[in-house]
Formats: structure tokens, sequence, C-alpha cells
């Protein structure tokens, strides 16, 4: 593993604090290496927008809501088009029934994890259901931009997990996604994607105003 993809699984992970600034000297402490090295992948971190570099140190990125909320109006797009692609190669016959059978399993996971309030496995989980439905389009780019922007919100979210207050609403979109996909109906595919993604968007939005006086 190097230090770079160690430094990247601290970030995502949670496992570095957004909200304490964590020095070159104790990174490279820890990961038993000089600093050299931890300065390289510092700045490759800041170049993905996962951290904010800070003397000779960083902070955890955490996205203010209204960056979140276009980041993931932005997702919907990408995301969209990319189930798109995946359908069009349903209906050409281009894809195997595992690759599509996955999308069910995980599905089914995202959602016993996150009902059994297991919130971690179950965000982890959705994360992968939706990685592996626009992978089904077999377009590098769009994935390596999307592992990048899922990156960033796992971040910026991570440290406020809450049981998310659609887990049914979640669940049955997950399966018109799906259904979509597997009927090989690409406009529907398409269409479903990003109105979830902008339902969670909404959700985000809400929750962030907090109740009304």
């Amino acid at each position: 593993m190097t230090i770079y993809s160690e430094l990247h699984r601290l970030v995502v992970s949670g496992q570095l604090d957004p909200k304490v600034r964590i020095a070159e000297a104790d990174l490279a402490t820890r990961l038993g290496v000089s600093r050299t090295p931890i300065r390289e992948a510092l700045h490759r971190l800041e170049g993905d927008g996962l951290v904010i570099a800070q003397g000779r140190g960083v902070r955890v990125k955490v996205m203010a809501i209204p960056e979140l909320a276009d980041l993931l109006s932005a997702r919907a797009g990408l995301e969209g088009w990319a189930v798109f692609q995946a359908a069009q190669r349903v209906s050409a016959g281009e894809l195997p029934p595992a690759a599509l059978a996955e999308l069910a399993q995980l599905a089914d996971s995202a959602a016993s994890h996150t009902r059994a309030g297991d919130l971690e496995q179950g965000v982890d989980f959705n994360r992968l259901f939706h990685e592996r439905s626009a992978a089904l389009a077999s377009n590098a780019a769009i994935s390596a931009t999307l592992a990048l922007w899922w990156d960033r919100i796992t971040v910026s979210t991570k440290h406020t997990l809450h049981t998310p207050e659609r887990v049914e609403q979640v669940d049955r979109e997950h399966r018109v996604i799906i259904d979509a996909v597997l009927g090989g109906d690409a406009a529907a595919a398409r269409d479903a994607v990003e109105k979830h993604i902008l339902n969670t968007r909404e959700t985000l939005l809400a929750l962030s105003e907090g109740p009304q006086q």
C-alpha cells in the first residue's frame, strides 16, 4: 500500500478528525516514514479536494452544505448519464446476468444494514450500489470522477451520520433504478437516478435548515 493510499484510507474512513489540524510530522511518525512522502501524498489529497493545507500540516476538508448540494446536483447528471449507457448495454445484450444480479444484492445490503442501525455499513453498501450501477456503463472516465466525488461526499458526511429520514423511500428508489437498468430502458434509468440523487439533495437541504419556528 502506498503512502497516498494509506492516507486516503485514513481520511475517507473518518479516522482523522476534521476539527483538528494534522501535522506532517505526526503523520510521518504514525506511518513510520519521512516527511517527504507524507508531504507529497498530502499535496495529492489536496488536489483531490479532501484536505486543506495549513502550514506544515492539513485539515480534512468538510464541504459546507451549499457546496455539497452543488456536488450532488453534478453527480445526478453524470451518474444519470452512466446508467443511461448501462441500460443501453443491457438492451444490446452486452452485460452478463451476474453483473446485474449484484445490483439487487447491494441494494438489499444497503437497506438491511440501515434498518438495523448499522449506518456505516449501510452507507458503504449504498455507495457500492451506485458505483457498480455506474460502472456498468464501462466508462472509466465517469467512474473515476464519480469515485472522487463520492470520496468528498463521504468525508463531508462521515461525522454526522444519523438514521436517514427516508430509508424506505431510498430503497424503493433503488428498486426503480434496478428495474429500469435490467429492462434496458435507458431514459427511465437516467430519470430514476437523477430523481433519486436530487431527492437526497433536497433532504440534505431540509435537514440543514432545521425545524421551523
